[in-house]
């Protein structure tokens, strides 16, 4: 038995995404687990044959296209899904047409960003979940965040798609408040990478961790990275842990400034403290690393996603609403609420001590909540797994 699964990931010009990776990682294990064969939909499809040890086909096309291009490109693929069109020998989507006579159901794993800033994202997951329904296969949504900014058009566009989803996961309380009152009923999760498998960690061990995101929503780079660094420095003083850096999104290579580490190197340079660089590696890698660390500095969502569990002390820095909503929700189910504005060093001056004081009971909030999660957790893969088979 196979399904098809659709997430933002192959690693293209040495530049990987942990988080996206690291969802996908999970539902690739987890489906494997119950007897179930995955499909991959890639950037780089035969990177992620060789990453997972699966068949990968490529993505559907919208990539660079604006929206006009997009919505006649999701109409040609309906109707290539039932039969009303060919599409051409080299068209990129023939992998995923062949794929659905293959398989016995659609997953989209947690990513893709379906807000109306990515409208690819928006495009290539509702016209799949088309294909799909023209072929009568079942449709399941995991670990989702829908919104908050959204036009009318993507907003009809994923409510038609999650009205033909089995199944519809999400993971904090606006994306469920957003997709109930739309007249659905979702199921409310932990992020789908939570409980990834990676080396066992001392907890509380390592270093005081970094890892931002370039996106400062417009504020003035200077001002933001001072903030920053002003912020890391307090964080050191009172840790009394090495700084290490860590990019999420970033090149597998030392050396190479891409990604997120072009931010930490001017977040770097402005430091009192002396710091390093951790380069990206695997999913593995980050969990057990974010696991580890004394306390979490991060703009980036999936290092808390990493780090909470655990009971690691974390400090989120939201940068706009959508960032807010994501990293409230990654740190809510943990029993913490360290979410503050991405340039609000005086806040932070004010939470820092309490984090790095609190451990032991962070961690004991976040052991008292792990069974019931992972339970639920469990159960929802069990569900995926009934309805896609």
């Amino acid at each position: 038995m196979s399904v098809l699964a659709i997430g933002d990931v192959g690693v293209v010009d040495d530049l990987f995404h942990v988080g996206d990776e690291a969802m996908f990682d999970a539902a690739v294990v987890e489906l494997r687990r119950r007897g179930i064969d995955t499909i991959g939909v890639s950037s780089a499809p035969a990177e992620t044959r060789e990453r997972y040890g699966i068949d990968a086909v490529d993505r559907l096309g919208f990539v660079g296209l604006d929206r006009d291009a997009a919505a006649r490109r999701a109409e040609q693929l309906a109707d290539a899904a039932t039969g009303r069109a060919l599409l051409a020998a080299d068209d990129p989507a023939r992998g995923v047409l062949d794929a659905l006579d293959a398989v016995t159901g659609v997953l989209h794993t947690g990513g893709g960003n379906l807000a109306s800033r990515w409208p690819v994202h928006i495009y290539e997951r509702t016209t799949l979940t088309r294909m799909a329904a023209a072929r009568g296969l079942p449709v399941i949504f995991s670990g989702q965040t829908f919104g908050p900014d959204l036009t009318a058009d993507d907003e009809a566009r994923l409510r038609a798609a999650l009205a033909a989803a089995a199944l519809v996961g999400v993971r904090e309380g606006a994306t469920d408040a957003l997709v109930r009152s739309w007249g659905l009923d979702p199921r409310r999760q932990v992020d789908d990478a939570s409980f990834l498998d990676a080396p066992a960690v001392a907890p509380a061990s390592g270093p005081l961790l970094v890892s931002l995101s370039g996106w400062y929503a417009h504020r003035p780079l200077d001002a933001v990275d001072a903030a920053l660094a002003r912020m890391i420095d307090t964080a050191a003083a009172i840790t009394g842990a090495p700084i290490v850096f860590h990019a999420h999104f970033g090149p597998l290579a030392d050396g190479d400034v891409r990604g997120d580490v072009v931010v930490h190197e001017r977040v770097r340079a402005r430091l009192q403290t002396p710091s390093r660089l951790e380069t990206t590696a695997d999913t593995a890698h980050a969990v057990a690393l974010a696991r580890s660390a004394r306390l979490l500095i991060s703009s980036r969502y999936h290092p808390v996603v990493f780090a909470a569990p655990s009971g690691v002390p974390v400090l989120a820095l939201a940068a706009d609403e959508y960032t807010r909503i994501k990293l409230t929700g990654a740190l809510e189910p943990w029993g913490q609420d360290g979410v503050i504005d991405i340039d609000d060093a005086a806040a932070a001056s004010a939470l820092l001590p309490a984090l790095a004081s609190g451990v032991a009971s962070l961690r004991d909030a976040a052991a008292e909540r792990s069974d019931a999660h992972r339970s639920r957790a469990s159960q929802w893969w069990d569900d995926v797994a009934a309805a896609l088979g």
